[in-house]
């Protein structure tokens, strides 16, 4: 690879990705794989007959092949006999989700929409992916529902009601097909042209920040990252997986304790007035409360910062009183804090302060100790970007949505 950040600016043709090994079409009927830990693996086995001295070794087998290896074919387990791979393939699924539509920015950020078997909504849903290449990392920002109930006002995704939760399973396929689309897995070949970075992981940090509110889909997010953190497999480190909530405050404590991955707080407004406006969920658990759970967070330290995100609204939260009532909010919490310069989307009201208020708003934050970056926009001109994610699914009545799953 080159010594720099890896993007094709002569022959943009070239970022055009073709599939680097068979890949199958997830469907509904078999169950998958894909998704459980190993347990439920071993458990499975034991359904199609497997003697219960080699159950840990076969489910040690498929765990290989699935998250080290990143094979969605049963044939290609090679150390497995044929005939168990013919049995698993007759009664398991181990497929990917159908890729849609990919979509590949001026910067090198790319966006993916991934399809979904209905799953109870009536029709194959679809959700967005974003990979983020960087100097040093690749960010992969993941959904964890399709829609969203959270109606967050500056939030493209807010506009779309919520259609369902999504599956460890598709949780975790994102993170598969993103390394599959990237060459990311062992002897797999990073397409020309791909914006990568230079040197380490393809795809090396996490962020619950797409589509959804992650802690309204608590146990499949915790399973999915789970196996997304394994070190005998994806081996993604904790501490490079982020888990962004408007502020399910119930849920923080036991994000910390049963994941134990990274937290960021969608937070965006210093007093309950405006917050109440912008994030709504903050009615019903109010700055105190948010704030309060922060503080008890486990692991909570200076190595261990919440990061709490803040959208740059033009005349709304950028004053250098905001700047300097958020220093005091957060008092006594190791933070780090986030402006996001607000990304425009179709219908919105809102607007992006200047770049002069911006740099002015961080300068008052960082002298008061506070670490806050100016996050740079990404993948704007395709929708890529923070706060602008939205499908094309829809919620749907009952009678339409039975009639729908019915022709499936």
């Amino acid at each position: 690879m080159a010594t720099t950040l890896d993007i094709a600016r002569d022959n943009p043709n070239a970022q055009t990705i073709t599939p680097l090994r068979p890949v199958e079409v997830m469907g509904e009927d078999k169950p998958t794989l894909v998704g459980l830990n190993r347990e439920e693996l071993a458990e499975a086995m034991a359904s199609i007959g497997i003697a219960e001295k080699q159950r840990r070794m076969r489910a040690s087998q498929l765990w290989h092949w699935l998250y080290v290896r990143g094979v969605s074919d049963f044939s290609l387990m090679t150390n497995i006999a044929k005939d168990l791979r013919a049995k698993l393939a007759e009664t398991f699924s181990i497929a990917r989700p159908e890729m849609v539509d990919e979509q590949i920015s001026v910067d090198g950020t790319r966006k993916w929409l991934f399809r979904f078997p209905p799953r109870g909504a009536g029709r194959p849903v679809e959700v967005e992916t974003v990979y983020i290449p960087e100097e040093g990392r690749g960010t992969l920002c993941i959904s964890s529902q399709v829609g969203c109930t959270l109606t967050c006002t500056f939030c493209h995704t807010g506009t779309q009601k919520l259609v369902r939760n999504l599956t460890s399973e598709e949780i975790l396929s994102q993170i598969l097909m993103a390394r599959d689309r990237l060459g990311d897995f062992p002897d797999a070949t990073t397409p020309q042209g791909a914006a990568v970075p230079s040197e380490g992981r393809l795809v090396s940090n996490i962020v619950m920040m797409g589509m959804g509110e992650p802690l309204y889909n608590f146990d499949n997010v915790k399973k999915a990252l789970l196996i997304a953190s394994d070190g005998d497999g994806l081996s993604l480190s904790k501490r490079r997986i982020t888990l962004s909530t408007s502020g399910v405050v119930p849920e923080i404590f036991r994000t910390g304790d049963e994941i134990g991955c990274m937290l960021a707080i969608s937070l965006h407004a210093v007093n309950d007035d405006l917050r109440d406006v912008l994030v709504p969920i903050n009615k019903k658990w109010p700055l105190k409360d948010l704030l309060e759970a922060c503080r008890n967070y486990p692991g909570l330290s200076n190595a261990k910062r919440i990061t709490f995100e803040y959208v740059m609204l033009k005349g709304i939260n950028d004053s250098n009183k905001d700047a300097l009532d958020l220093v005091r909010l957060l008092k006594g919490i190791p933070a780090k804090i986030n402006l996001i310069p607000f990304n425009p989307w179709p219908g919105t009201d809102y607007e992006c302060s200047d770049w002069e208020r911006i740099e002015e708003f961080s300068d008052i934050v960082n002298r008061a100790g506070y670490a806050s970056p100016i996050r740079t926009p990404r993948g704007r001109d395709i929708f890529a970007a923070c706060g602008q994610l939205k499908s094309a699914s829809e919620r749907m009545r009952k009678k339409d949505r039975d009639a729908l799953t019915a022709s499936y």
